[in-house]
């Protein structure tokens, strides 16, 4: 005998419950904080090196902008050890988290599978076991000069990370940040990514509050949301939202990419023009963005630096 479509729909939900997805959850604020209690940070990603990492500061003491995480997407194995030495002093001396992605990814390597139209969704991917080695190693130099926290885009190398650190090979302190590569869409891929081991979790810029708060509904783990995002992630801006957004996914770092702006990775001196003005932009568009969250959701409280689980640089 067939069952009725509404008894079907009832035991999939409750298969769905049994595993800890609560399936749509109604909307409501985030019950979650920061271990200081404030509901969001704010981060700059795409901040390349020490230079963009001066006019990130130079823009927000301009501003009146508290700034708590800045993240770079060329990879840490592209600066070299003064670099990396001097954007750990600048991050440390501020009490800001300085967050570089960990290298090489597969579409920098040889294969061509992840440049074509249908290979796309590996971009950040970690290539055979060579590039697992070059990519451990990439952390651990950066961690020498005082680096702790990373962008990690593959969930094999994220719990290989994560697993070093417990075993005592990485500083306990480091924080794993994943990537918008490897975004989760729904609330048993968010959690999964918990148990691999991520700190903070990127997740797609175009997520209604609902589905926010479906994530929301099985960790409290940090979301991490591009408030406005390069063209290459949709090009949306919400900056005028940050309050809903930051009620729905506290605790929260609103992230503001720049749309319609020059890729730039991997960067270098052939881009340093481009690299400062979109960073300062970057700064500037989280400025106003606070000015709506403070017209609309005033009650909302930010991180100061150095707040705890920041992944704040070793002097």
């Amino acid at each position: 005998m067939t069952e009725e479509p509404v008894e079907t729909l009832r035991k999939g939900l409750g298969v769905l419950a049994g595993l800890g997805v609560q399936p749509e959850p109604v909307p409501g604020p985030s019950p979650h904080r920061f271990p200081d209690g404030a509901h969001f940070r704010v981060e700059i990603p795409s901040i390349e090196g020490p230079e963009a990492l001066e006019a990130v500061f130079e823009s927000a003491d301009a501003l009146g902008l508290v700034v708590n995480r800045v993240s770079q997407g060329s990879g840490a194995m592209m600066l070299t050890k003064a670099e990396l030495r001097a954007m750990a002093k600048t991050g440390a001396e501020r009490g800001i988290e300085v967050s570089l992605f960990v290298g090489p990814r597969d579409d920098w390597d040889l294969g061509a599978s992840s440049r074509s139209a249908d290979g796309a969704g590996f971009a950040g991917r970690i290539r055979g076991t060579r590039q697992l080695r070059y990519a451990f190693e990439d952390v651990r130099r950066a961690t020498e000069a005082g680096i702790r926290s990373f962008l990690v885009a593959d969930s094999g190398l994220l719990e290989l990370l994560a697993g070093a650190q417990r075993r005592g090979d990485l500083p306990a302190e480091t924080v794993w940040k994943v990537s918008a590569y490897m975004a989760p869409t729904n609330p048993a891929t968010f959690a999964q990514l918990e148990r691999l081991g991520a700190s903070t979790i990127n997740v797609p810029s175009d997520m209604t509050l609902g589905q926010l708060s479906e994530l929301r509904s099985v960790s409290e783990l940090p979301i991490d949301l591009y408030v406005e995002s390069p063209d290459g992630g949709g090009g949306v801006v919400r900056g005028h939202e940050l309050g809903d957004l930051v009620t729905m996914a506290a605790p929260m770092y609103a992230k503001f990419g720049l749309r319609n702006s020059r890729g730039l990775y991997p960067s270098g001196l052939h881009l340093r023009n481009d690299v400062l003005a979109i960073a300062r932009e970057k700064v500037r568009r989280a400025a106003i963005a606070l000015e709506w969250l403070d017209r609309l959701s005033p009650g909302l409280v930010q991180s100061a630096p150095g707040a705890k689980g920041l992944g704040v640089p070793a002097p």
